[in-house]
């Protein structure tokens, strides 16, 4: 039986992640920029997709959508179902996931060891492609699943909305000018992007997406070719930016190797 006590949920520790200043990778925007990065990775499950997923999960069994030994259902890139194989090995709720053929061995491996059901959908296909696999899945077993639908659930944005964007104006004490985050759910750019606007009316939000449909940034939506989440709202952005594959991986690469 899944657990669903208070204490069960209490007892799992997401969030309170280090903020680390990492200006000195970037020397060519001189000492009067300061950036500061959410090392997400300090999450139990690696990622920034925690938050979404606990939030996600709680209510579901708060509300009682996961009764009746239904399944969890979701399509994922891989952190949001690293999050849910986690977090279901602990509540006991079992996870089925529809993924793109391009997922990292890593990523596979660690959702196997979990025990998730896994189903590969067409590597072309991106993340719209596992979609459109648990549309259908949902449809042919509807008594089967629950459809946790990441893009469309609100829970998504209110994870960020409640934890990552307080958290992010504490740590700086205030004194944050500029939120930047990618888009792939949107719900870390939405949830932390409409609470640090209510904590700091002046802050520049900026949203990130790759170049085109064509692309290599796993995880990451270029919104005008994709199924667009329901949960995305493109008013909350001051301004947009586009980012090639390979300059997002050199700033990747210059991180690691400039800073560990």
């Amino acid at each position: 039986m899944p657990a669903t006590s208070a204490h069960d949920l209490d007892s799992i520790r997401v969030g309170n992640t280090p903020l680390l200043d990492v200006s000195f990778a970037f020397p060519e925007l001189g000492k009067k920029v300061k950036i500061v990065a959410k090392a997400e990775w300090a999450n139990p499950g690696g990622s920034v997709k925690d938050r979404a997923g606990y939030f996600i999960l709680k209510d579901a069994l708060e509300t009682g959508k996961l009764a009746h030994g239904k399944i969890l259902l979701d399509s994922s890139s891989g952190n949001t179902g690293i999050a849910y194989a986690w977090l279901g090995a602990r509540l006991g709720v079992k996870v089925a996931l529809a993924v793109p053929g391009t997922i990292s061995k890593h990523r596979r491996a660690i959702l196997e060891a979990y025990g998730v059901e896994l189903l590969f959908t067409d590597p072309l296909e991106g993340s719209d492609g596992a979609i459109r696999e648990v549309r259908r899945m949902m449809k042919a077993e509807p008594n089967r699943y629950w459809y946790a639908d990441q893009y469309s659930n609100p829970m998504t944005w209110r994870a960020h909305y409640e934890t990552t964007g307080p958290e992010i104006f504490a740590q700086t004490d205030g004194k944050v000018t500029h939120f930047v985050a990618g888009l792939g759910t949107s719900g870390t750019f939405v949830g932390a992007g409409r609470r640090l606007r209510e904590l700091k009316s002046d802050v520049r939000l900026i949203s990130m997406e790759p170049d085109g449909p064509m692309h290599g940034l796993e995880g990451l939506k270029h919104m005008e070719t994709s199924i667009i989440p329901k949960i995305y709202d493109d008013s909350v952005a001051d301004s947009r930016i586009q980012i090639a594959t390979e300059e997002a991986l050199e700033a990747a690469r210059t991180l690691g190797r400039k800073g560990g």
